[in-house]
């Protein structure tokens, strides 16, 4: 019982009892995600987009946005470039009350367009204090960012219209999507729109050499080639990628190669490609229906899936002079009914299987 009086007592159990708070920081950055690490702070910060960074940095000066589309393929920065924004206009303090984010994870259907979004919408802002408003730009106006809103029911868009005409004067909406054709045309001519490219090999390849130089992560001649091959211009796939690498690497206190990036990302190696390919070509008097299912057989029972399979084996069958236009043609149509199968769900093995006995009848002649 004298214990529980003992202030000192007391101080140094709860000390041995709790970790050291030095120790908690040091360790937290580590197991953060790089992409999340990396995300781009500031408008400047962002890569690639140019023209996209310059108009949006003269209505940040202006502090007067309009409705937004942000539209292009996965990880070229379109969510990272609206949250910087919102960062530069709100500051810290602001941002919580002004800005509303809702993800395709969260529950958007048209009940919550017209509840949580309206009651946003609707809600009156509150004046920042003088001292805040001279660092911080604060527009009148609050922000509501719809990302992934191409996953967004075709009612859901509708109520939405009628919600950012009434609202309008102190609130502005920012939708975020991969395909602008899903956008129904109300929504996308209501909106000024961003078309974000995928980042050519230059950004792309200072982008990940400096994360690697602060992670302090050795690269192999041709390692940061083979990321950006295999993300196919998706940054964040390629710094995921460089990040499972580095973690690969760090038992052995290597150098990430290429052959350790092309194994993370499922790349099918080179040498399997020219068997299958070699199994297709046809050949006078010998049928190829054996040779061929014994190789499909063998990379069904290594594990590649039918979707890298038909992408690398298209590359290879494009790209090969030995084969004719004219045959080209039909077997770019074949890998397009093969595509919108697999997409429908067929088995893999049958369809990589009738995939190269198709192609190699076409080779033949048939």
């Amino acid at each position: 019982m004298a214990s529980f009086f003992d202030i000192k007592a007391r101080k140094a159990a709860a000390a041995n009892g709790t970790p050291n708070p030095e120790k908690q920081t040091k360790e937290t950055p580590r197991a953060q995600p790089w992409v999340e690490k990396y995300r781009p702070k500031t408008l400047s910060d962002v890569t690639a987009q140019d023209h996209t960074i310059t108009v949006l940095q003269r209505t940040l000066q202006a502090s007067n946005l309009p409705h937004m589309l942000f539209y292009g393929p996965p990880g070229t920065g379109k969510t990272s470039t609206i949250l910087a924004l919102a960062k530069e206009l709100y500051g810290p303090e602001l941002i919580k009350s002004r800005v509303l984010e809702l993800n395709a994870s969260d529950e958007r259907g048209i009940s919550i367009v017209r509840e949580k979004v309206k009651d946003f919408a609707r809600m009156q802002l509150t004046n920042p204090s003088a001292a805040y408003k001279a660092r911080y730009p604060c527009p009148p106006f609050k922000l509501i960012i719809l990302d992934e809103a191409d996953s967004m029911t075709q009612d859901a868009q509708s109520a939405l219209r009628r919600t950012m005409e009434t609202y309008s004067k102190i609130t502005r909406f920012c939708l975020i999507c991969n395909y602008v054709t899903r956008i129904i045309d109300p929504l996308a001519s209501r909106c000024s729109k961003f078309r974000f490219k995928s980042l050519d090999q230059g950004n792309a390849k200072k982008r990940l050499e400096e994360i690697a130089q602060l992670e302090g992560v050795g690269l192999e001649e041709g390692a940061v080639d083979a990321l950006i091959k295999c993300s196919e211009g998706d940054l964040r796939k390629a710094i995921t990628y460089l990040q499972s690498a580095a973690r690969l690497m760090e038992v052995d206190a290597k150098l990430v190669t290429v052959k350790v990036v092309e194994d993370i990302a499922g790349v099918i190696p080179d040498d399997t490609i020219q068997r299958l390919l070699e199994a297709m070509r046809p050949r006078a008097g010998v049928d190829t229906y054996p040779a061929v299912a014994k190789v499909v057989e063998e990379m069904v029972a290594d594990g590649w899936s039918a979707g890298q399979t038909m992408t690398q084996l298209y590359q290879a069958v494009v790209f090969d002079e030995m084969i004719p236009d004219v045959q080209k043609n039909k077997i770019v149509m074949v890998f397009s009914e093969v595509d919108k199968r697999l997409v429908d769900g067929a088995d893999e093995h049958l369809s990589v299987l009738d995939l190269a006995l198709r192609i190699s009848g076409i080779m033949a002649g048939r």
